[in-house]
């Protein structure tokens, strides 16, 4: 049995065109453009397709810009495959479209939360203070040694992304960032200097740290649909509540992508699928495990290698949820505070006995679920809901959750969930 890891991509990714095939094959992938185009109040795709590139690569546009082409991606293999993961993990400020694929974050939420960490980091990048370097081909080893030798208490550089046993960034003050550099090169390592980059994940971003976390006070998060991984401890969130710090953190602590793939490894995971424009993290899946296959649901290849794989597998298909399906596990699911019979029958056992026999009509047609009878089960399931007596909050978080696991987002916009 497949144990599947979605991965979602960060800095560097980013190319002109990226997402394009996407935008041109799928109704999901333009309406996800026009929803973050809605919210920036600037044309992202047009960003995404055309450029030019020294536009699309400035800190505060690259974020966003990755966030919506990853979440295009999920998306669209949410609509096309459907098999859902057992993990998530985004590496650096790939996290956050992380947390929108487990429903933790609303994707309109997280080109919010970005567009005020872009002027945070920018703020320092225009402070020309710091610096950002890959080093390839020399051991981790070696170059925290390095850094120790090199830093003091004014002027520092540090491992900030720990990638694999032979590729870390480094970030720090400029000067010593280069002074390390040199000293990379008489080693034996390759360097890749990153321009324009702000130091993150490390502790030149801890006024910007400070005021993200205040700034995430505004905002709600939602229970774990998968559980995602964190960058700061290389282990599983847990509580949605953890968050608002784990973010603020995330800044100023480096990240452990060599751990998070030797967690997946160590769980059994079996197929990694990056959910971004071009292989970046396929090649990182590779350099740390042995036992796990990667693919890029951003290439048009590895897709249809994906779809025969997991697609085709009537055991895997199985298990593809549909909103009348999550209707009728929820409904069962949903603990009860109300003991009057008579309400409890009308209001439980009877819708829950019509939407079932709707279900065993649609199997036995080999179909899926219109939207008015996807409707339909929404209303059943709110009754439901009602009767039981759930408070609203808890309404809202599960038919957000049947709305993001189904892929069904736009097609149900006008259903009306409960207001808090």
């Amino acid at each position: 049995m497949e144990k599947i890891a979605f991965l979602f991509t960060g800095q560097g990714a980013q190319y002109v065109g990226m997402a394009k095939s996407f935008y041109d094959e799928h109704e999901v992938a333009r309406q996800t453009f026009e929803e973050a185009n809605d919210i920036l109040g600037f044309d992202i795709a047009k960003l995404c397709f055309e450029g030019p590139l020294g536009q699309l690569s400035k800190m505060e546009n690259m974020q966003l810009a990755l966030l919506t082409v990853s979440t295009v991606a999920h998306r669209v293999y949410m609509k096309e495959i459907g098999i859902a993961p057992h993990f998530c993990a985004g590496h650096s400020m790939g996290e956050y479209s992380a947390l929108v694929s487990a429903g933790a974050i609303k994707f309109s939420d997280a080109l919010k939360i970005l567009v005020e960490r872009g002027k945070l980091t920018k703020k320092v990048v225009d402070s020309d203070v710091g610096a950002m370097t890959i080093i390839d081909d020399l051991d981790s080893n070696i170059v925290a040694e390095e850094c120790k030798k090199i830093s003091t208490s004014e002027n520092f550089v540090t491992i900030n992304c720990y990638n694999s046993p032979l590729q870390v960034a480094v970030a720090g003050h400029q000067k010593s960032v280069e002074i390390l550099e040199e000293r990379v090169l008489d080693l034996g390592g390759q360097i890749t200097p990153l321009i324009t980059s702000a130091p993150v994940h490390t502790l030149l971003m801890k006024e910007a740290s400070e005021k993200l976390q205040l700034h995430l006070q505004e905002y709600n998060f939602y229970p774990f649909r998968n559980a995602v991984i964190s960058n700061v401890h290389a282990a599983p969130y847990g509580d949605s509540e953890n968050i608002r710090n784990n973010l603020a953190l995330h800044l100023v602590r480096p990240v452990r992508w060599q751990e998070t793939m030797k967690f997946l490894e160590k769980y059994g995971v079996t197929l990694a699928i990056e959910m971004g424009p071009k292989n970046v993290l396929c090649n990182l899946v590779k350099a740390n495990t042995s036992n796990i296959d990667a693919f890029c649901y951003g290439q048009r290849e590895d897709r249809e290698i994906l779809y025969d794989r997991l697609y085709k597998n009537e055991q895997l298909r199985k298990h593809v949820p549909t909103v009348v399906t999550r209707c009728l596990a929820i409904a069962v699911a949903t603990p009860n505070c109300n003991w009057d019979e008579k309400e409890y029958a009308k209001g439980v056992i009877e819708p829950h006995k019509k939407i079932r026999k709707m279900q065993e009509e649609l199997e036995k047609q080999g179909l899926d679920p219109t939207v008015d009878q996807m409707i339909e089960a929404l209303e059943m399931l709110r009754s439901v809901f009602d009767t039981k007596k759930l408070p609203k909050k808890e309404q809202v978080e599960w038919f957000n959750q049947i709305f993001e696991e189904t892929g069904m987002y736009y097609e149900l916009k006008d259903f009306n969930v409960p207001e808090l």
